[in-house]
């Protein structure tokens, strides 16, 4: 079996995305609201793990 190399970043994006799925199919009734809520969770998740990447940088700074 080959192994993934994930850096820390391509790691972190692939659990929004999986997050993201899981959160739209169990928490909304039908597909167009399952796919609207993902997308907006994968934004979410996205624009906080940015957002905390920015403060750490300039916490270590």
């Amino acid at each position: 079996m080959p192994k993934m190399n994930l850096t820390h970043l391509e790691a972190s994006i692939l659990f929004a995305v999986c997050c993201s799925i899981v959160l739209g199919l169990v928490t909304k009734r039908t597909d167009r609201e399952r796919i609207r809520y993902a997308l907006y969770c994968f934004g979410c998740f996205i624009a906080t793990l940015f957002g905390l990447g920015w403060l750490m940088y300039f916490g270590h700074r």
